[in-house]
């Protein structure tokens, strides 16, 4: 079938993307579901930083890549195998399809799937197979995924069958944003009652391991960013602090506010400056986390003898250490509680014929989650 699509054909090109246009609208062709595959009708998937990072080559993969991964949509047909899923149902995409069989997976890490991340890497769907082509040439999928585009073939470890009563802008949240950013407070971190936490940065991934933190029961919760309109949004949800980290002396002051530092930090900016800061913030026996993806060639030090004297732990956090069949449902069960109200972090939504433009609105700070639509 024809599908219209957002495609990558060029890393690095310079902002503003309204103007040099990384990303071109597309017709492709879409091949029919195979062995253990699906195919859905993509109905709404957020501009993330994992994109971005791959639009200004931050992460480098194989091109031309039809972008998107943070995603839901309804189930269109099955492939041979999958008796699970029905045409009908609506699912939210994983961005790590996970085999089930190699040790991650045995051991209940489905994020660390290693034939899963070899075939992110790779372009492909799980079983390695190209399911997109442009004018007879394969075109890659993005993390399995390659929802910026009306439907999608995907492998069924790359679906969470979900309820039909949350809006679909909505539900596109928890494939990436709420997962991560939840998953690191309560899977990664386990943060205690009553601790004190600090966000660093504050997008999707951040502003949802703040409202992980809410719902968690930390007793203090500190907000750090540079942009204002976010801190201000930290505020409203729940952060009992703010820092504008282009302040002078902001570190010195958060430690003196906590006693010497923070229980828990988590980086979630993705930039090695913000991971400094958490380290720098966390106290003696604290730990600090990070859920980022910098460039693979930014380096972070720090002082070797403080994780011995002071007990340090630094973690990561990839899809915050999340079963998505697991947590998925549970994150949702608490949104229809209303005790994770993660519809405010959306700021908008636009059109596939938008999504450069889209996409300098996240890449200046503009936005926490814009939403394509269709």
């Amino acid at each position: 079938m024809k599908i219209r699509a957002a495609v990558l054909h060029e890393l690095g090109l310079p902002q503003p993307y309204a103007e040099s246009k990384p990303i071109k609208i597309e017709t492709l062709e879409l091949d029919s579901p195979q062995m253990g595959e699906v195919l859905i009708q993509v109905k709404a998937a957020g501009l993330c930083h994992s994109d971005l990072s791959v639009i200004n080559g931050s992460r480098p993969r194989p091109l031309p890549m039809a972008l998107g991964h943070e995603a839901a949509g309804i189930v269109v047909e099955v492939g041979e195998g999958v008796t699970d899923l029905e045409p009908g149902d609506h699912v939210v995409c994983a961005f790590v399809p996970s085999c089930g069989h190699c040790l991650p997976c045995q051991e209940g890490r489905p994020a660390l799937c290693e034939p899963g991340a070899a075939a992110n890497g790779e372009g492909t769907l799980l079983n390695d197979g190209r399911r997109l082509h442009l004018n007879g040439e394969e075109v890659y999928h993005h993390v399995g995924v390659s929802a910026f585009a009306d439907h999608a073939v995907v492998s069924r470890t790359s679906l969470i069958k979900v309820v039909k009563d949350i809006p679909f802008d909505e539900l596109a949240l928890f494939g990436c944003a709420v997962i991560t950013g939840v998953g690191a407070v309560v899977n990664t971190a386990k943060i205690e009652m009553g601790s004190t936490v600090a966000i660093i940065g504050l997008g999707g991934v951040g502003l949802s391991a703040l409202l992980g933190a809410v719902t968690a029961g930390a007793g203090r919760i500190i907000a750090v960013d540079l942009n204002e309109s976010k801190l201000a949004k930290a505020k409203e949800l729940g952060a009992t602090d703010i820092f504008d980290s282009k302040q002078p002396d902001f570190i010195e002051e958060i430690r003196r506010v906590t006693g010497g530092g923070v229980d828990y930090a988590f980086e979630t900016a993705g930039a090695v400056a913000a991971m400094e800061i958490a380290y720098k913030i966390t106290k003696r026996g604290g730990t600090t986390v990070t859920t980022g993806l910098p460039h693979p060639e930014h380096k972070f030090s720090f002082p070797q003898v403080t994780l011995t004297a002071e007990e340090r732990t630094i973690k990561g956090s990839y899809v915050g250490s999340c079963v998505p069949n697991r947590d998925i449902p549970r994150f949702i069960q608490l949104y229809k509680q209303n005790r994770l109200p993660v519809h405010e972090l959306l700021t908008g939504s636009i059109t596939l014929e938008e999504i450069n433009e889209g996409f300098d609105r996240l890449a200046n700070g503009e936005a926490t989650r814009i939403i394509l639509t269709f």
